[in-house]
């Protein structure tokens, strides 16, 4: 529950840059304005849903810093998905790596990060590879703009099959799984390429081939969500592109718990949203 959006009802003594009326979007780490990550970043404390309360709630009342401007025209359902999924793909791919137009990237499955790094991976210039059990869902991630698609249960090895498409590798992995995918991606990534490390689907801890990654001299870079500022960046670039996330599925408040059983089902494509 640490994505949030909504609208300002009223601002305390001395803020400046809300007033109400203002559409706002919740920070992930309210207390990481700026600069490079620090000790409390790391351990939730602050965090929405997790070491504070989080946005289940008709009203909130916060400081200022927790949240920033929503994109314009974006309802609050689209822009809830920046707090989370958007800024984890905007800083896996722009901040952390640096996305160059002619790049390709790969991303693994349909959830939210994926889909946002699709989003942000095609606007940027780069071709995509998108991996799937489903069919029917790499039918839908094609129409988004992706150039290849795998389903993982046909092709096990599909790290190979990146590797064979791209001849030699891609230059970005966008990777969610964590141990049970990762080996695949240090094949599928390029020699000096670049794997972000941003969920652990799989499990928590596994084998990992480090003598292939040391070869290759990839970058496996973790990460989790980004600074205020950098959710700020991401949103002037939104501005600027007409690019509107994919949602699912929208629930009210009070089908709370019927949401979290359908992202538990695995059957969403794209965010899965509750609104009142």
């Amino acid at each position: 529950m640490s994505d949030g959006a909504g609208v300002v009802e009223a601002v305390g003594e001395g803020v400046t840059e809300f007033k109400a009326g203002d559409r706002v979007v919740s920070c992930f780490f309210p207390q990481w304005s700026d600069g490079l990550p620090w000790g409390e970043v790391g351990n939730f404390a602050g965090t929405p849903g997790d070491g504070i309360d989080g946005f289940a709630v008709e009203y909130a009342v916060r400081a200022s810093t927790a949240f920033t401007h929503a994109p314009s025209g974006w309802s609050h359902a689209e822009t809830a998905t920046i707090t989370t999924a958007g800024l984890t793909a905007w800083r896996a791919l722009v901040v952390d790596g640096s996305i160059r137009a002619g790049e390709t990237v790969l991303v693994l499955g349909t959830g939210g990060v994926s889909i946002a790094a699709l989003q942000i991976a095609k606007t940027m210039g780069a071709a995509v590879i998108a991996t799937s059990s489903s069919d029917e869902k790499l039918e839908r991630i094609q129409a988004l703009g992706a150039d290849h698609v795998i389903n993982y249960r046909q092709t096990p090895d599909w790290g190979k099959k990146v590797r064979d498409l791209t001849g030699g590798g891609v230059d970005h992995v966008v990777e969610v799984g964590g141990p049970g995918t990762l080996a695949h991606s240090i094949t599928a990534v390029r020699v000096g390429g670049h794997i972000a490390l941003i969920g652990v689907l799989t499990g928590r801890q596994g084998e990992i081939p480090t003598a292939v990654l040391m070869a290759k001299q990839a970058r496996l870079q973790g990460l989790i969500v980004g600074s205020r500022r950098q959710q700020r960046d991401y949103i002037v670039a939104l501005n600027q592109n007409d690019m509107h996330p994919i949602l699912d599925r929208s629930f009210t408040l009070d089908q709370l718990g019927d949401a979290f059983h359908y992202q538990a089902s695995g059957a969403h494509f794209g965010k899965i949203c509750v609104e009142w």
